[in-house]
């Protein structure tokens, strides 16, 4: 009788091993197959962070080359200088890349530098302004960093306009203890709206290179993590156990008190 229980835990010990193989690893996303052709890195992605879609930009418009703004002598001129300082206006720009600014209307920034898209401005706003300034800032650029752990996903936001990869990283907490360094994967829009998808491996020195490029907003940094089989798997048979080892218990003690 016992021989037969025994066998039946066995079998079931087994069935349940089997299943819970399905589940192991299940938090490790955005596998990819051994042939798949990531996008090529370049030197141009260490390009200055660019405006894109769905930025909010913070726009300041002087005339005379910026002289309101640090105007300390003339009568009002501290109190009109504070006042612009503490005004700013945020725009956004649209999904088709267009922002609608003041006298001018849509104009289309996207894939331009903070610098490239003041120079743009300022050219635009001569018709309306004697030697226009313009200053823009983006205030709402962030990167999601998926450190390679369980539970301790960040969100990193991009105060610089060349915040690096690397940096990011650091900012995240660096990598966690499951992280596999070969295999960081960054996610990115391009102009086009196409999704890059890029690998890097960041293990050795020779991996400094790829640290290096620079975050642009809306990216996604997810560091795949080891598989932990081991440990998931005792995690997920050890109810079953305890239950089979409840259920042998109970049928021993019966037999014992027949």
């Amino acid at each position: 009788m016992m021989r037969t229980i025994y066998r039946h835990g066995a079998t079931a010990l087994l069935l349940a091993l089997l299943i819970s193989g399905c589940t192991i690893n299940r938090n490790i996303m955005f596998k990819t197959p051994r042939d798949y052709q990531f996008s090529v890195f370049t030197d141009s992605i260490r390009a200055n962070l660019k405006l894109q879609r769905n930025d909010a930009i913070q726009f300041r418009l002087f005339a005379n080359d910026g002289f309101k703004m640090i105007d300390l002598v003339s009568e009002g001129g501290s109190r009109e200088a504070s006042f612009i300082q503490r005004n700013v206006f945020t725009y956004n720009i649209d999904s088709d890349g267009l922002v609608k600014l003041p006298l001018l209307g849509r104009v289309n920034l996207v894939g331009k530098t903070l610098r490239e898209s003041e120079v743009y401005l300022e050219e635009l706003f001569t018709t309306y302004y004697n030697r226009p300034y313009v200053q823009l800032l983006v205030s709402n650029r962030r990167v999601v960093v998926f450190p390679g752990g369980g539970g301790d996903a960040k969100t990193v936001t991009l105060d610089n306009n060349n915040t690096t990869l690397l940096e990011v990283l650091g900012m995240a907490g660096g990598l966690s203890a499951r992280a596999n360094a070969h295999k960081v994967k960054v996610f990115r829009y391009a102009t086009s709206g196409e999704r890059l998808i890029f690998e890097f491996d960041l293990s050795d020195i020779s991996g400094l290179k790829y640290a290096d490029m620079v975050m642009q907003g809306d990216d996604v940094v997810y560091v795949q993590p080891n598989p932990d089989i081991a440990r998931e798997l005792v995690r997920d048979l050890a109810p079953i156990i305890t239950l089979l080892s409840s259920v042998l218990l109970v049928i021993s003690v019966g037999r014992n008190l027949q």
